[in-house]
């Protein structure tokens, strides 16, 4: 799998920012686990090259990050769903042991399925 989860996050945010080769370089390196050197001989260049231009890609993709900020962005609707599916597993524990409310369970089965929905958009 991935060598490095937040190259390949920062890739599928700003991978089409990029050159069509470092694009491939990134995809041969991160996604299908090729050395760089197999990488290289693929490409008929040399090993260092392979390198320099997946490094200057990462360098280009943090430098997008720090300015546009979406995967911090992402980090934090991430984390914000996950707490908001937290309270409501509080809210559904505390409804089950006093109220029985159909109405709170209504609504926690909700906010789990519009959470749900948006955490895989």
């Amino acid at each position: 799998m991935a060598k490095n989860l937040d190259v390949t996050l920062l890739f599928d945010i700003y991978g089409d920012m990029l050159t069509q080769k470092q694009r491939d370089f990134i995809t041969y390196y991160y996604d299908d686990d090729l050395s760089l050197a197999e990488i290289a001989e693929n490409e008929g260049i040399t090993r260092q090259g392979v390198r320099d231009s997946i490094k200057r890609a990462e360098a280009q993709m943090e430098s997008f990050e720090a300015h546009l900020g979406l995967k911090r962005r992402f980090d934090e609707l991430r984390d914000g769903l996950r707490e908001i599916n937290e309270m409501a597993d509080i809210i559904n524990e505390v409804n089950m042991r006093t109220i029985l409310s159909r109405e709170i369970n209504d609504a926690v089965s909700r906010i789990h399925s519009v959470s749900k929905m948006l955490a895989d958009s």
